[in-house]
């Protein structure tokens, strides 16, 4: 469990110097992006192809294996069309995305900025899940971290 838990916070915190390293966690950078018409601002789409090279090669290395080395199986969703609810996750996060040029993974590492505005879309992002916990009744999943 130990392992599994550092594992974790060592690849949460190799993502966020990422983010903050390629710049993804300012805003005007992610909104330039964004603005096709305007001023655009490429270097998002290199982050995201970038982005692809270990993806691939994660994906090719659990075709040849049983097991993940830290969990008994892998965990991939399985179901290949999209419902309801994954358009409307991606509909609302698409919505805030384009309005604040923040997403969940950047606004998190913009919090060590010490600026307000990474602080209340985390606040609010939070308040969302909570609400949406409570309005639907849905218990929250258990992750067998054991």
């Amino acid at each position: 469990m130990f392992a599994r838990i550092l594992t974790a916070i060592a690849c949460g915190l190799l993502f966020g110097a990422g983010l903050v390293v390629s710049d993804m966690i300012n805003p005007a950078r992610v909104l330039a992006f964004l603005d096709i018409t305007g001023n655009w601002d490429p270097s998002l789409a290199f982050v995201m192809g970038g982005a692809l090279i270990p993806s691939s090669i994660a994906y090719l290395i659990r075709n040849q294996r049983p097991a993940p080395v830290l969990d008994t199986s892998f965990h991939v969703p399985t179901n290949g069309k999209p419902d309801r609810r994954l358009i409307g996750g991606a509909v609302l996060f698409g919505l805030g995305w384009g309005l604040v040029g923040l997403c969940p993974g950047p606004a998190i590492a913009a919090l060590t900025t010490g600026r307000w505005e990474p602080v209340l879309f985390t606040v609010a992002m939070l308040a969302g899940m909570v609400a949406y916990r409570f309005t639907l009744g849905r218990p929250v999943p258990d992750y067998n971290f054991k």
